[in-house]
């Protein structure tokens, strides 16, 4: 069995190495530097420099490979997928691209293609709880706080991202959609703060974000829904700061004769003061509610997940967390767990018990453990 991971980050590495352990893998990325540490960390897995956004060429790139993992940065997410689409190749994604995925569900069809799209964290795991309940029960409301954060606080920002910075910066500036009272209301990124106490790690603010993506649409009878970022304390007037100074506005300016655009310069001088050393120990938080009726009954499932950087492997809390969670999806593709043609987010997937209980599995076999409680409402 031939897998091709395209995008060698800090996520796309992850997964890579924990394929190769029963599959034969090869890594696609323009980063020597990223295809050099992840040879470095195991040198069983073939790696190939290309450049990803040569689209017109993943005919070529992806013959004879079984199956795809797009791990692209959000910015080129869509086209990639769409090119390995058109390459008929069945694939899972985790490049969390704005634009809308089940655009691409048609071109699926046709092609005669499984796309699971969106199967990380958040969006990812929420979705598949999401749609694992949406069957079981009548859902009234969906809430979701999902933060991946250093252990050690640096100031300004204590924050590193294992993400590319564009794509958190992304997170910071798109506008977050919510449904309220069974209707779609847009606000701000980053407004309605709330500071949170966690037993695990203290206080926490969050945030609206735009995470609910998909499931707008394919649980628009849930009334309530919205979901939320947490970050240390402070990191919201910090990052407001920015925004307000021009830092990530996208129109190119003119200085000293040069055209640059704010948001690429800025994103540069982040990927250093963000990006994690191999030994910065960090952590992965969600909480994810989800409340309603079964059997008549008011019900609340709570999901918890506390997940620290495997120090033994040198791998990051988020990778783990994400990609894991990407990798069981394609192995649900892989062992014909899920074989419906088209483009998937994982609510649609979550919905089939089995596939539920095979992500779960997979993640805890791994040591990714969601604590699931149950109450009864009175």
């Amino acid at each position: 069995m031939r897998i091709a991971i395209l995008g060698a980050g800090m996520v796309g590495r992850t997964m890579a190495i924990d394929l190769c352990k029963k599959y034969d893998v090869t890594s696609f990325d323009v980063s020597t530097t990223s295809l050099a540490l992840l040879n470095a960390k195991e040198s069983s897995i073939k790696t190939i420099t290309t450049d990803l956004t040569n689209y017109s060429g993943y005919g070529k790139l992806l013959a004879g490979f079984d199956f795809v993992i797009t791990a692209v940065p959000g910015f080129m997410g869509y086209k990639t997928l769409e090119a390995v689409i058109k390459a008929k190749k069945n694939v899972a994604d985790i490049s969390f691209f704005p634009e809308n995925s089940l655009d691409l569900d048609a071109l699926a069809k046709e092609n005669n293609v499984t796309a699971i799209v969106d199967c990380g964290v958040a969006p990812g795991m929420s979705n598949y709880v999401l749609g694992y309940h949406n069957e079981e029960m009548k859902i009234t409301s969906f809430e979701c706080m999902v933060g991946g954060l250093p252990i050690n606080r640096v100031k300004p920002f204590e924050y590193k991202a294992p993400f590319s910075p564009i794509d958190v910066i992304e997170e910071y500036t798109r506008p977050a959609r919510l449904m309220e009272n069974g209707q779609i209301v847009t606000k701000p990124a980053l407004s309605e703060p709330e500071l949170i106490d966690f037993p695990q790690v203290g206080t926490l603010e969050s945030f609206n974000t735009d995470g609910l993506r998909s499931i707008l649409f394919t649980m628009g009878h849930i009334p309530n829904m919205k979901e939320k970022t947490l970050r240390y304390p402070g990191h919201i007037d910090l990052i407001k700061a920015m925004i307000k100074g021009g830092f990530f506005d996208t129109r190119k300016i003119s200085f000293k004769g040069m055209e640059i655009s704010p948001l690429e310069f800025s994103s540069a001088i982040l990927m250093d003061q963000w990006r994690s050393k191999p030994d910065e120990l960090e952590f992965t938080l969600m909480n994810i509610k989800v409340t309603g009726l079964q059997n008549d009954n008011p019900i609340t499932f709570t999901y918890d997940l506390f997940d620290t950087s495997d120090t033994v492997t040198q791998t990051s809390s988020m990778s783990r967390t994400t990609g894991f969670t990407c990798n069981a999806s394609l192995h649900l593709i892989m062992n014909n767990l899920f074989n419906e043609k088209g483009v998937f987010p994982p609510e649609l997937v979550g919905r089939h018990e089995n596939c539920f209980n095979f992500i779960m599995q997979y993640l805890k076999d791994r040591n990714v453990i969601y604590n699931v409680t149950k109450e009864v409402n009175h």
